[in-house]
């Protein structure tokens, strides 16, 4: 459907200038050959018919060139009202606004590094997206209703029209320079198919899937998704907690509506300037100066600490995942990526 509105008033533009230029073409070469004219006299007498400027030729013209110079005004109005008509279209139906917005959207796409691609603009994949812009996350939607081109997709973030298990779309959508992909789509051969796609583009990039069948999971991570995610069955574990565990279902409720109360669980990576490589717990000073809670230590092989002794250290490439408010993490934050050692 998208594909249609695109092409049509600019492919009327382009036939009619296809017609048009080879209506001049056949024209030149007929006065060439049927008037002896030379080839700008030639070029002249087109110009002037087709422009209908009007010229004092007709007396010298003999009965053949009348008529091919009939057959030239009549070829060359028609296929010039019918390219008037496709540019008159484009201006009407607002196609030239969408063919600049297109342009601004390739300039923006161009600058995108390590951003966030959604694929699947449903229920689920709008909350993703409006929870990650609310984190100031750059983020691109992909999804193929054609009525998101006039919708504010999650305030404003970048988003394609387009089927996303089209790898040419994926491209579009700076899928070679993304960090996260997340596929969100409700069938899971397509989510399974974007996969494999998305992979061998990027090799680097986080993938991270729905599935809504428990045998796509272990297709999925075979296609080369590095996470899993089913709906129904973590809305399953979170019901059974709040029936058997409600205290710690609310703990979970609260930090996961960090919208309403300001507690976070967050994540810090141990980068190789930072002044905590090689520290211990302790000397981050995470609990006495900033009142944070450090849940876990996650070393680069997946290895999970969790509630770290003071004295457990912080290597190169670590993850510091900790809890607290939002503004005690943030001052954490600075203070972890501006120390040096």
């Amino acid at each position: 459907m998208d594909t249609y509105r695109r092409k049509t008033p600019l492919h009327r533009i382009l036939r009619g200038g296809v017609v048009l230029v080879a209506v001049f073409a056949i024209a030149v070469l007929g006065y060439r050959l049927l008037g002896d004219y030379e080839w700008v006299d030639a070029i002249w007498m087109v110009v002037i018919t087709i422009s209908t400027v009007g010229y004092s030729e007709q007396s010298e013209l003999g009965t053949t060139l009348q008529l091919f110079t009939i057959f030239v005004v009549l070829s060359g109005m028609t296929a010039a009202v019918y390219t008037f008509g496709g540019l008159m279209q484009l201006m009407l139906e607002g196609e030239i606004d969408r063919l600049l917005g297109t342009r601004r959207l390739n300039q923006q796409l161009r600058k995108l590094r390590d951003h966030v691609i959604i694929c699947g603009y449903g229920r689920m994949g709008r909350h993703l997206a409006n929870e990650l812009r609310s984190q100031n996350r750059s983020l691109v939607v992909i999804d193929g209703n054609p009525d998101l081109a006039d919708e504010n997709v999650a305030g404003d973030a970048i988003h394609v029209i387009g089927d996303a298990t089209d790898e040419e779309v994926l491209n579009g959508a700076g899928i070679t320079h993304a960090k996260t992909l997340v596929i969100s789509l409700p069938s899971d051969a397509d989510n399974v198919f974007i996969t494999l796609t998305a992979r061998g583009m990027n090799s680097e990039l986080q993938i991270i899937a729905r599935a809504e069948q428990r045998t796509s999971e272990k297709k999925l991570r075979q296609a080369g998704a590095n996470r899993v995610v089913m709906p129904a069955v973590i809305g399953a574990r979170q019901m059974a907690r709040m029936v058997t565990r409600p205290s710690t279902a609310d703990l979970f409720e609260l930090a996961a509506e960090s919208a309403f109360v300001d507690l976070e669980i967050d994540e810090i990576e141990v980068k190789p300037d930072s002044g905590f490589a090689g520290k211990s717990v302790v000397d981050t000073q995470a609990h006495k100066r900033h009142k944070l809670l450090i849940i876990a230590i996650k070393r680069p092989d997946g290895e999970l600490i969790f509630n770290p002794s003071a004295e457990s250290r912080l290597n190169v490439a670590d993850t510091l995942i900790l809890m607290g408010h939002a503004s005690d993490i943030e001052s954490f934050y600075r203070e972890f990526a501006t120390t040096s050692s």
